[in-house]
């Protein structure tokens, strides 16, 4: 089965498209699925029925593992079979019938506007880490760009004299304007950090490390994760944070939920609704708080 996991691999990236993410989480999903298969003494991927499948997914539920994870394996298991069925590698499809259940969406986590103010001023330095820092921060949350995108952009698709950032993302692009604090620290940073840092006139990456090569997930959270500390906040915070509460403070000040999808890349506006949601629950928290006969 370890072939077809790489094979699948393969089809995911050239023809799919998927992210790095998206296939990493495929691959640790089948691969669980194939250890638990060798335990059941199944070697042949063409003997494996819907029995089997229910099986292993009932074990996921014996585990106690959260409803989130095992959707997430059944759709795993439902793509790798289907491309198993259209490769021809088998002949019938034991997945089809087996049903995703519904996993209600959990209310994102995020930042005040006071705990995001502070956490943007920790990088405060002339140093040209903190330079590089802290236009990264405010860049993130001036558009609510996933971290993926952020450490993607290249040169070119930031435009300082209007102001907006071109966002690349599994073959859709975005334009995403943002604000004066963030053009005040992409000016600083592009002249005096960057030409600092990079070791390779030809970089063309917008954001680099000491090395001079672009910037990685690990490298932006371990930066995150430094100034949340600095700063005092108690969170347990993730760089997803910042996108979670651009979106929030957006629909706080009154931006209209479909002007926040479009900048956020959403496809599916259902998916932004989750945002009002939560910003509905804050409004209630005020008025019983605040409302003398609440």
């Amino acid at each position: 089965m370890k072939d077809y996991i790489s094979e699948f691999s393969e089809y995911l990236k050239i023809y799919r498209h998927s992210s790095e993410n998206t296939i990493a989480s495929y691959k640790r999903d089948l691969k669980n699925f194939s250890n638990y298969l060798n335990s059941c003494g199944i070697k042949d991927i063409k003997s494996v029925t819907k029995t089997n499948i229910m099986a292993y997914i009932y074990e996921l539920q014996k585990e106690q593992r959260a409803s989130s994870t095992i959707s997430r394996n059944i759709a795993s298991l439902r793509s790798f079979f289907h491309y198993l069925t259209r490769a021809g590698i088998i002949s019938t499809n034991p997945a089809t019938d087996i049903e995703i259940p519904k996993v209600e969406k959990k209310a994102p986590e995020i930042l005040s506007t006071e705990q995001m103010e502070l956490l943007l001023e920790q990088p405060s330095g002339n140093d040209k880490k903190s330079i590089r820092d802290k236009a990264m921060l405010e860049l993130l949350y001036a558009t609510g760009m996933r971290v993926s995108e952020l450490i993607a952009l290249k040169k070119e698709d930031i435009n300082l004299s209007l102001e907006y950032i071109r966002c690349n993302s599994h073959g859709k692009e975005r334009i995403i304007p943002f604000g004066k604090q963030a053009l005040i620290s992409m000016k600083e940073y592009l002249n005096n950090s960057r030409e600092f840092l990079i070791r390779d006139n030809n970089e063309n990456h917008l954001f680099v490390n000491f090395s001079g090569k672009p910037m990685t997930r690990q490298g932006f959270w371990k930066i995150v994760k430094y100034y949340a500390k600095k700063a005092g906040i108690q969170e347990d915070i993730t760089p997803h944070m910042l996108r979670h509460s651009f979106a929030v403070h957006l629909i706080e000040n009154g931006a209209p939920l479909e002007s926040v999808q479009e900048m956020l890349g959403h496809s599916d506006i259902s998916t932004t609704q989750i945002y009002t949601k939560l910003n509905k629950n804050k409004l209630k928290d005020v008025y019983l708080k605040s409302h003398p006969r609440a």
